[in-house]
Parts: C-alpha cells; sequence; structure tokens
C-alpha cells in the first residue's frame, strides 16, 4: 500500500508517534476541528480509534474505522456484553442482571458463593467480588443499582486472548495469587505463555468475529472442558506483550501499511 502525503487519520491517542498517521485529537465538537481538518477527517479511507461518540457518526455516514463501532459499544460494557453473547449463542456463565426493584430475587436465582461486578467501566479486578454470604451481598448492593449477578465457575485461572482485526496478536494464562479469585495481574496474578490450548484460542477468534470486535482482549475460562467467555476488554493491558517483547504500536502500524486494518 502507498501511504499517501496527508498520511493516515486518528482522532485518539493510540497511534500517536507513527509517523505515517496524523493524530489529530478528540474534540467534544466537530466544529472545533479547522475546516482543513475536518475535510482530511471526512475524505480519509479509514480513521483510526475515532472514539464511541465519533464512531457513531463515521460509521452512519459510511465511513471506514478502526476499531469497529461495535468494538466501542461492547467493550468494558458488562450488561451488554452478556445479551450480545447468549444472543449470539456463545458460552457465557449464567448471568442476570436486577434493577433495584427487584434485588430481592437474586438469592432466589442464585445460591452462594456467585460473582457480583460492577456492570460498567470496571476494569483491573476492581468492582469483582465473590459473594459468599447474605453481608456481603448487602455491602455490594449498597453501591450497585443495577446488580450483576454471575455463577461461578471454580478456576485458577483464566486465558487472555488478544485480537487485532479478528487475528490474534498474543494469548497468555493469567494464574490467579494465592487466596485471590481474581486472574488480573493487577490483583496479583501471574502470566504464563505454556501449553495455550487451540481449542480456547479459536473459541475467543469466533466470539470476536461474531460480535464485530476487532481490538479486543477475550477472558475465557475452561470448566467441565468447556470453554466459556467471560468477557471482552478494549483496555485489555500491555504487560503481557511487553513480556513477549511485542510492541502494540508496532503491530498496529504493520497491519495499517499492510492494508490489513481496512
Amino acid at each position: 500500500m502507498i501511504v499517501k502525503e496527508n498520511k493516515f487519520v486518528a482522532l485518539g491517542s493510540r497511534l500517536k508517534g507513527v509517523p505515517e498517521v496524523l493524530t489529530l485529537g478528540v474534540r467534544p465538537n466537530f466544529l472545533d476541528y479547522s475546516p482543513q481538518e475536518r475535510k482530511l477527517i471526512l475524505e480519509a479511507e479509514i480513521v483510526l480509534f475515532p472514539t464511541l461518540n465519533y464512531a457513531q457518526f463515521l460509521t452512519t455516514l459510511g465511513k471506514k474505522i478502526f476499531p469497529s463501532l461495535e468494538t466501542y459499544l461492547y467493550a468494558d460494557e458488562k450488561i451488554k456484553q452478556t445479551t450480545l453473547l447468549y444472543m449470539s449463542g456463545i458460552s457465557h456463565p449464567r448471568t442476570k442482571f436486577y434493577y433495584h426493584l427487584h434485588h430481592q430475587d437474586i438469592l432466589k436465582d442464585f445460591a452462594f458463593p456467585f460473582v457480583a461486578k460492577i456492570p460498567r467501566r470496571s476494569a483491573r479486578g476492581r468492582g469483582v467480588f465473590k459473594i459468599e454470604n447474605r453481608k456481603q451481598l448487602e455491602d455490594y448492593l449498597q453501591f450497585a443499582n443495577v446488580a450483576y449477578i454471575q455463577e461461578y465457575l471454580p478456576h485458577e485461572r483464566d486465558l487472555r486472548v488478544v485480537l487485532i482485526n479478528y487475528q490474534t496478536a498474543l494469548s497468555y494464562w493469567r494464574i490467579s495469587s494465592p487466596g485471590n479469585f481474581r486472574t488480573n495481574l493487577s490483583q496479583g496474578g501471574k502470566i504464563s505463555f505454556d501449553h495455550i490450548p487451540r481449542r480456547g484460542v479459536e473459541t475467543a477468534q469466533n466470539t470476536a468475529r461474531k460480535c464485530k470486535l476487532n481490538d479486543v482482549g477475550i477472558d475465557l475460562i475452561n470448566y467441565q472442558d468447556r470453554w466459556y467467555v467471560i468477557e471482552a476488554n478494549m483496555k485489555y493491558g500491555r504487560k503481557g506483550l511487553k513480556m513477549k517483547g511485542l510492541d502494540l504500536k508496532e503491530i498496529l502500524r504493520e497491519k495499517l501499511l499492510s492494508g490489513e486494518l481496512f
């Protein structure tokens, strides 16, 4: 692919510093961009990292964007993800959400222990709780107006698969620390690249394609020889990539110049 002199156009900062990409920044009003910048955005072959706000408008106008609108709509939105996974026929732990008036129904549907999560914008293991008794449930409900309740599948590790344009960039195990059911690295979890299961990776790839998530880290658990997709994350961290000697910005750059992001 021949790189045009006016470069590729990005709004978000993920590719800032890449020489072939002109990063304009994210501005709240479209008219905050100069006339020349507006022309670049509207005439660009592809607009990179447009943020959810501009992803919606650009998709409506028929513009190519990366990541996809679906990635912005569903990644990090647990309630939406659960509905999408079920409707797509993808294995997902039994999960229900309860608005305030129905909190009393939780213990009719779930037995201890179960997992409770903050359904929006919780990351790095924060906002994820293993509920083992009524007191813990009551404490969780104090700050969770919408309760997101999920069956607990016993596990000591989960599989993180990072996919860029539906292709696997990296896969690794996240292994929980003693006494902590969460595998997040920020919660003391460790990374292992040993014996990555093909079926788990294929499940992640299939999930990404079905749900149109093309810049995502998908977390899976193997329970009783069945792979369950737990959630998808747009903010999937960089530590695993760095441990493998990979640079995310360079991976994206190579895919962009080869035309793989189009």
